[in-house]
């Protein structure tokens, strides 16, 4: 653990990808500051999460949030921010084969993230959701039937194909014990229940490994004061997961 706090950078009224790297800190009961969320009068908020995106100083500038600040160490995307947080956290096998496929978990889960974020915004992210109604109406029905089906059924077979799981509580991942991929199938089974009640809800009774593990992970001690806490922000209608009833059947 580092002597400072981390800081993590991200947009403070959406959940969005920034809540995949929050789960593991608070999980973890490390210490963090949620720079936009502070006050600008201190030199946070929204201004310091853009001078980090814009900055030329910056020497490797990240895409887009979230952000890790750890040092001098400014990471992007959230895939990467979890490689790096992993191993010091303590939620990550210590294997290289364990945290290869853990982190291979992640890029999957990233994946269906981005599918799920393009049922409403199938066009272009630069226009409204009414703009691009017709082709959401489309994109979603397909995602429903066809994408979100597939995903969690190999989600659910690589729970079950794990030889670790017999003795847990509520099955894992990777390994044995709770891992950053395990916090990320959460928050996205999390959003999709938010955002696609009827579909998930059908898909969710031929995976129940992964009903097993959202569970588990809601019932974890810390993350369980940490979801009771004003610091959880609730999905909404700017955020990846969205909930429009005619994208939901």
């Amino acid at each position: 653990m580092p002597g400072m706090p981390y800081q993590l950078l991200y947009w403070p009224s959406i959940p969005g990808r920034g809540e995949f790297v929050r789960l593991s800190l608070e999980a973890a009961g490390a210490e963090y500051v949620d720079v936009a969320r502070g006050d600008e009068q201190r030199g946070m908020g929204v201004p310091a999460l853009e001078r980090i995106l814009s900055s030329p100083q910056v020497a490797r500038p990240p895409f887009a949030c979230p952000v890790l600040v750890d040092g001098k160490l400014v990471i992007g995307q959230t895939a990467a921010i979890l490689l790096y947080l992993g191993p010091r956290l303590g939620l990550v096998g210590a294997s290289e084969a364990d945290r290869l496929w853990t982190h291979q978990v992640q890029l999957t889960i990233a994946d269906m993230v981005a599918e799920a974020h393009d049922t409403h915004h199938p066009i272009a992210s630069g226009l409204y959701y009414e703009d691009q109604k017709k082709e959401a109406l489309r994109r979603a029905e397909d995602f429903r039937k066809e994408r979100l089906p597939k995903f969690m059924q190999w989600f659910e077979t690589v729970l079950e194909r794990n030889t670790r799981n017999g003795r847990a509580a509520f099955p894992h991942l990777v390994g044995g014990r709770l891992s950053y991929a395990d916090l990320s199938l959460f928050q996205l089974v999390d959003g999709l229940r938010y955002a696609f009640p009827k579909a998930t809800g059908r898909v969710l009774k031929k995976a129940p490994r992964v009903a097993a593990l959202h569970a588990g992970v809601a019932g974890h001690k810390k993350l369980a004061a940490y979801f009771a806490s004003e610091r959880r922000l609730a999905f909404n209608e700017e955020g990846i997961f969205r909930r429009y009833r005619e994208l939901d059947a």
